[in-house]
């Protein structure tokens, strides 16, 4: 036996009980006649006191060639600590060590086993191994498990049944670049890595599984973000013989058992708001709405004056941003600044100042009179001491300009308190979009979301009006999860992969599996999925997902500890039927 107890759990209520401690060396501090030894595990520290006048010479002597990340066990009595650590769980005794093995000696680490550790974002990515050691990466892990957990109970008591899916599949076009793999038995021929599990679930609904759930990896070969890894996890759910509204309700409640149990909060409201007011208000589909600075649109109020920067433009938008009207004009400079940038993308931005007398004073005054800058501040919602920011240009590119402004502001100004959750959903998403370069629409969601019934007769004349039986929800301006009730009968499907672009042959080739099933009796079916990885982070209060991760890719989408990828043999190659040809 290596420990009777971990390095967490005792107290003043173990003194004079033997015991016996394994673990990693924290710190020593060697005083001569003593020397106390942090003990470290999973669970926490225990301090070891090793006295010259009470404890055994060769281990007293041992004790003093112990290094930092030594892995040692030890046997001891629980004796009270005279200088007492209030700030640790055992602070009040300590381990007076009778035995001292050295289970594995260990060399200096790159960087401190500390919370606050002296090792930059790539060394400890390298060594990813020890700071999986240090309490905040550790602690991320655990309360991604406590997540996990709470997950695999809420939906096992509504009687979802966890299946697992196949990695090998088939290349299908579902939005981003497939991974592939290539088969050495079947020559010349691919797998490919799933995006998500989005055919495999709706065939669990046409084999009858009703209500299915998976917490699974899903791998897209995309540019990486902090948010963004090439492989993550989701937790997939699908459901048969459901509506939209049977799917919003149970992850509501989903999401409410998460945040009670995980942070103690109680949520009552999911407001649901249509993409296009999303995307009229904030300027994006996953708003953050835990602040205001709604978007109010000026068209009205600032065309056709004799500023020729707004009449050009398609939009004049502004938002009021709250006490912001004692900017200086260095602040209210680099903030045009910041806007310029590539990132954002903006050519300039005007600025009005709502006085505290009722007044206002902008940039553009040789050009609006007060009533025209007073329809400015009722437009945005502006109050006196706010101070409005207004862009101006092609609307789509405008509101995604003014939208990275305003999260920018609301973070400058603290109003995105990661303690505080606002979730709510976005419904009512176009079914397709319009790619301007080939001219072809594809699927906003994927190939089998199902259209709004409505909206059926506009496929053939307007398919950019025709919207999705889609939703998102979204967490504190960021898309932790999104689904669609399902197209279930192959005629329908058929319709959309004409409008598509695919021709018959192209759709049978890829989803002919999918189709043939659909003639079998498919129910009707819906679901949606979460991100994993982004939840576990936001319920953390972080805005990046790697520490939850535990061995996360970088943002070139390599493994640098392992150092993958990398090349393979040449007889791997010639096994494989390989020719790597790189210009």
């Amino acid at each position: 036996m290596y420990r009777s107890h971990n390095c967490g759990e005792l107290n003043a209520s173990n003194i004079n009980t033997e015991v016996t401690l394994a673990g990693w060396v924290q710190k020593s501090r060697d005083k001569g006649f003593m020397n106390w030894v942090d003990l470290r595990d999973r669970y926490g520290i225990t301090q070891l006191i090793f006295d010259e006048s009470r404890t055994n010479k060769t281990v007293f002597e041992l004790a003093k060639t112990l290094g930092r990340e030594f892995v040692i066990q030890v046997k001891g009595t629980v004796i009270e600590r005279e200088a007492k650590n209030k700030n640790i769980p055992t602070g009040e005794i300590e381990i007076l060590v009778s035995e001292l093995t050295i289970l594995n000696t260990a060399l200096t680490p790159p960087f401190t086993i500390e919370d606050e550790t002296d090792g930059g974002e790539d060394i400890r990515m390298k060594y990813r191994y020890l700071d999986i050691r240090r309490n905040p990466v550790k602690n991320s892990l655990l309360f991604r498990h406590k997540v996990a957990m709470e997950v695999r109970k809420y939906l096992s008591d509504l009687d979802f049944c966890e299946v697992e899916t196949p990695y090998l599949i088939k290349s299908t076009p579902e939005g981003a670049r497939d991974f592939v793999v290539p088969s050495r038995m079947n020559e010349g021929q691919f797998y490919a890595l799933p995006q998500s599990p989005q055919t495999f679930k709706q065939l669990l609904m046409v084999g009858g599984m009703d209500k299915y759930f998976q917490i699974v990896k899903c791998f897209r070969d995309e540019d990486l973000r902090a948010d963004r890894q090439p492989e993550f996890t989701q937790i997939d759910c699908e459901m048969a013989f459901v509506e939209q509204e049977d799917i919003l309700n149970i992850f509501e409640g989903l999401t409410r058992h998460l945040l009670k149990e995980i942070k103690g909060i109680e949520v009552d409201k999911f407001p649901r708001i249509t993409y296009d007011y999303a995307m009229k208000t904030y300027g994006n589909d996953k708003p953050d709405i835990r602040f205001g600075m709604k978007f109010g649109e000026l068209n009205e109020f600032a065309q056709h004056k004799e500023f020729p920067v707004f009449n050009a433009a398609e939009l004049v938008v502004g938002i009021a941003v709250p006490g912001a009207g004692n900017y200086t004009r260095k602040e209210i400079d680099g903030l045009i600044d910041w806007v310029k940038r590539p990132q954002v993308g903006a050519s300039g931005m005007v600025y009005v100042k709502c006085n505290e007398d009722g007044t206002y004073k902008s940039s553009v005054d040789k050009f609006y009179d007060q009533d025209d800058l007073t329809n400015w501040a009722k437009a945005t919602e502006a109050n006196p001491g706010d101070m409005i920011f207004v862009l101006s240009g092609p609307a789509n590119k405008t509101r995604a300009q003014l939208s990275a402004l305003r999260m920018e502001l609301a973070t400058r100004l603290g109003l995105r308190n990661p303690e505080e959750f606002a979730p709510l959903w976005v419904v009512d998403f176009p079914l397709l979009e319009l790619d301007e370069e080939s001219g072809r629409y594809h699927a906003m969601h994927h190939p089998f979301t199902s259209p709004k019934p409505e909206d059926m007769a506009l496929l053939e004349t307007e398919p950019g009006k025709v919207r999705a039986n889609a939703y998102d929800m979204v967490l504190n301006g960021n898309e932790i999860g999104g689904g669609s009730i399902r197209i279930h009968d192959k005629a329908t499907q058929q319709l959309m992969f004409k409008y598509l672009g695919f021709t018959e042959e192209e759709a049978k080739a890829q989803f002919g599996f999918l189709m043939d099933a659909f003639q079998f009796g498919a129910p009707p079916h819906g679901g949606l999925a979460f991100g994993l990885d982004r939840l576990v982070a936001i319920l953390g209060g972080q805005e990046t997902i790697r520490d939850f991760i535990a061995f996360p890719k970088n943002n070139s989408g390599r493994d640098v500890m392992i150092d993958a990828p990398a090349a393979i043999d040449d007889a791997q190659l010639k096994e494989l039927r390989i020719k790597v040809d790189i210009a």
